[in-house]
């Protein structure tokens, strides 16, 4: 009852606050631009780099800014009727202030021509800069990575451009991290996807980078962001083009690891828009190669003899990988006060893995037991579905000031078929896992801006999740024939979570360029799981018996930036606090035996993640170049890991013994960290960009699992990501670019996950007035696998793996580019639907005990 009083108060809060401004359209949506040419007074010749800041008529704070490009022009862009300031800057020349610069709605663009700037005998002390059309820029509360400006993505995916932004990593597996912290929420274009809430990792290797105009990094987030996510959030965008008439592109790549293709259509007439992209990826056969090796040694207890028993072996895997995304998205604008957009995007994807191996296992208390054997493995995995929203947005008289609702249904689906066959020890299976997904949001989001020196902000929503799934094994024999149903590794789940949300946030502009973000948010989950076993009504004995659970739990969230502005320089000071909900892979208690020797189980006793974290940031831009350093501190409570414990059981007349792996609240954390990136322009057809960002890992373990602890795990360790890249622009069109990037092992209690790195190089060649391209892309030409090795021990046990994986690929990008080219950049997207509050990776499409299938590596 208290969470629906809540929702109500917002929502009467938001629908008075309109009644009380009625009478005015909120402006028409015509927008222009203010452009000019800056000249030296002497030479006569165009003063490239510039600084031209935007401000309105008479005010202090700037509103944008740009550079001036190698011939001395400059372009303003989205700039709506009304009078403005504009200020020229450089080092070395006197500053030029037009007031009042005016744009009508019967004339939108302003063209100030040929502007003269005079040397002065002595250098400036301030220069104003807000934002330039950089390939990294950095705002109030993210960092912007414009990926259309960076040429050795073309061809790739959205996992490879990733790659390449500052402060995210993505392991061999194509698990991304932020700051080396993978509790992080991905959004595409503001808004979740049931897809990648199912399985992350794929869904990214089937968007093609062509489809991604930029992506941002929220460190910090304030309190209008959903709560989960203890990391941060990445919102990838993708290209929409604003363009009267049609207008279009067609763009791919064909290589020797993967292949892929793109195509977008645009179209806006009057006050309607119209935009479709559909995108595919094609992977060719990757094989990896693993070589693993496990101890278990246990002493007798009262219910289980001594263990002692050596596992070894080698596997080899064959993968191949597909994916598909599309979109339609329609707008109209009514008049001026009322708009509608809504969003269709459709996605499906798979991959087929065949491997087999050689196992040996060595008894040393009864070496009768010890055997060779060997398995094959066939898994079928597909992920399918869509995501339907429809925003509906009132503006009023005064200038952004707005009432927004959203709705949002996403719907997939996950299958997974798989035949795990053994000559001994472990049981053969056949295994089909049926998942379903379905999220209901509905979301109010209210904009109010007092006057120029207050914003209010205040909404409300709630995210009604369901998710089902249908998990069936059948024993089979050595040849995969005459299946029998497994009842014991059988399973049905039903999950429910509801969150109920409100927020405020206020934003601050205050006298000497300060500005301040301060919110709070409240929410409200409720979990609901309800495993069963479908075929216990039948009187048989052999089956799991679980029994349902239930949580609920009330979490506050306050955020704090403070941001203050000195001529080319930023400093930010930020507070936030995320939390980090299980879900349903890790809360199932049903024991997954897929794999005999290496089990999982739920717990659904987790209670949520928390971190606090406080950051200090320091962002310049220096003519061409920017550079950003960071430094932060973050507390991370009940912190989960997953706990891999030794095993021995009899299953079916099997002696197994191995290792199960349960995820539990094993204590806290704290970690510092720095991190810096940079651009330079050492002369002017050559950029250097480089990133590092280093953190520590402290644990501190609650006594109940000292036992399980790797001796070393305690030890304060540095971990880092590091990347950097050179692009060289050459006459006729021709652009070279390399990079390259490293990460370090990531640990835990229990051991360390694999480092990776990676390099690469591209070539480019524009023609037809830029139009069109073709290029030349390699990664790692002078090696055709990468090696990762992964060390977890503790008592009674030890296990390593060494893994192969073929990343060397040389490929041809094109691009082609048709219809009015001239469109203007998408105006700032309008509030909607933004589900950023839930776990990533696995765990939300329904997937109830895995596929079966050994974990492969990135392909």
């Amino acid at each position: 009852m208290r969470r629906v009083l809540l929702l109500l108060m917002i929502f009467s809060a938001s629908f008075s606050a309109k009644a009380q401004f009625t009478g005015g359209g909120g402006g028409s949506s015509i927008v222009g631009k203010i452009s000019g040419t800056v000249i030296d007074s002497v030479t006569k010749k165009p003063v490239d780099y510039a600084t031209i800041s935007l401000y309105r008529s008479g005010g202090k704070a700037p509103m944008n800014g740009v550079l001036t490009d190698e011939k001395g022009g400059f372009k303003l862009d989205n700039i709506k009727a009304g009078s403005y300031k504009i200020t020229i800057s450089f080092l070395g020349y006197q500053t030029k202030t037009i007031d009042p610069v005016t744009t009508t709605l019967s004339k939108p663009d302003a063209g100030l021509g040929s502007i003269i700037l005079s040397p002065s005998a002595r250098a400036l002390k301030e220069v104003q800069v807000v934002g330039q059309a950089a390939l990294v820029e950095n705002k109030i509360d993210k960092l912007v990575y414009n990926a259309e400006k960076d040429l050795t993505a073309a061809g790739g995916n959205a996992t490879d451009v990733l790659q390449k932004v500052p402060m995210v990593s993505v392991d061999m597996n194509g698990n991304v991290a932020l700051r080396g912290d993978q509790n992080v929420r991905v959004l595409i274009n503001g808004k979740p996807s049931g897809a990648t809430s199912a399985s992350l990792s794929d869904v990214l290797k089937t968007i093609p980078a062509d489809q991604i105009k930029s992506i941002e990094v929220v460190t910090s987030p304030s309190a209008k962001y959903d709560a989960e996510g203890s990391a941060g959030i990445i919102n990838i965008i993708t290209k929409q083009k604003n363009a009267t008439g049609i207008s279009g592109g067609v763009s791919g790549g064909v290589g020797t690891r993967q292949n892929n293709g793109n195509i977008n259509l645009n179209y806006n007439k009057n006050r309607f828009n119209l935009s479709a992209n559909l995108g595919g990826n094609l992977t060719w056969p990757q094989t990896t190669h693993t070589e693993s090796d496990q101890t278990i040694q246990t002493p007798a207890t009262a219910t289980a003899a001594a263990v002692d028993v050596h596992n070894f072996g080698n596997s080899s895997s064959r993968m191949k990988r597909h994916g598909a995304m599309g979109s339609i998205t329609a707008g109209y604008e009514f008049n001026g006060f009322n708009s509608i957009n809504s969003t269709l995007r459709l996605n499906d994807g798979g991959f087929n893995l065949d491997g087999q191996g050689s196992s040996n296992r060595v008894d040393n208390l009864d070496p009768t037991k010890s055997m060779a054997y060997t398995s094959t493995n066939v898994s079928h995995n597909k992920f399918s579905g869509f995501d339907w929203n429809i925003d509906y947005t009132h503006k009023f008289k005064k200038e952004g000031h707005e009432l927004t609702v959203s709705g949002q249904w996403s719907h997939s689906i996950i299958k997974t078929d798989f035949q795990n066959l053994f000559t001994a020890v472990n049981p053969s299976q056949k295994g089909a896992n049926d998942g379903k997904n379905n999220e209901y949001t509905v979301q109010a989001d209210y904009v109010l801006p007092v006057s120029k020196l207050l914003k209010v902000e205040t909404g409300g929503k709630t995210i009604q999740r369901r998710i089902s799934s249908v998990y069936d094994i059948f024993s089979v024999d050595n040849s995969g024939l005459n299946p029998v149903r497994d009842n014991l590794n059988s399973n049905l789940y039903d999950y429910d979570q509801n969150v109920y949300a409100g927020y405020g946030v206020l934003t601050f502009s205050l006298p000497k360029n300060y500005s301040i973000l301060a919110g709070s948010r409240y929410e409200n989950t409720q979990i609901t799981g309800d495993p069963k076993n479908p075929y216990q009504s039948s009187g048989s004995s052999n089956f799991q018996d679980l029994q349902p659970f239930n949580a609920s739990y009330n979490t506050y969230i306050p955020s704090l930036t403070i941001q203050k502005q000195m001529g080319t320089q930023t400093f930010k000071v930020s507070y936030s606090k995320r939390i980090q909900r299980p879900s349903l892979q890790v809360l199932n208690p049903f024991i997954n035996r897929s794999n005999v020797q290496a089990q999982s189980v739920g717990n659904p006793n987790l209670s949520p993640e928390t971190s606090q974290t406080v950051e200090l940031n320091y962002n310049t831009f220096i003519k061409s170049s920017v550079l950003n350093f960071s430094v932060y501190y973050k507390n991370t409570n009940n912190l989960i890991e997953g706990i891999a414990s030794p095993i021995s059981e009899v299953i079916n007349g099997n002696n197994i013994v191995g290792t199960r792996t349960e995820s539990k609240n094993i204590g806290s954390n704290n970690s510092f960290g720095a991190s810096f990136f940079g651009s330079i322009n050492p002369i002017k057809i050559l950029t250097i960009r480089g990133s590092v960002n280093v953190f520590t890992y402290n644990p501190t373990v609650d006594a109940a699992f000292l036992n399980a602890v790797n001796p070393d795990a305690l030890k304060t360790r540095a971990q880092y990501t590091a990347f950097g890249s050179a692009q060289l622009t050459l006459p006729k069109n021709f652009i070279v670019e390399a990079f390259g990037f490293t990460n370090s092992a990531r640990r835990t209690i229990q051991g360390s996950s694999p480092a990776f790195g990676i390099y690469a190089m591209g070539v480019k060649k524009q023609f037809m007035n830029k139009k069109a391209s073709i290029g030349f892309n390699t990664v790692q030409p002078f090696a055709v696998n990468k090696s990762f090795n992964q060390n977890i021990s503790s008592t009674g046990f030890s296990q390593t793996s060494r893994t192969k994986v073929p990343f060397q690929s040389f490929g041809v990008t094109f691009s082609y580019s048709f219809g009015k080219l001239s469109f203007s950049n998408p105006q700032q997207k309008k509030k909607g639907v933004n589900n950023d509050d839930q776990m990533q990776g696995g765990d939300q499409g329904g997937v109830g005990g895995g596929g079966g299938a050994p974990s492969g590596g990135r392909q």
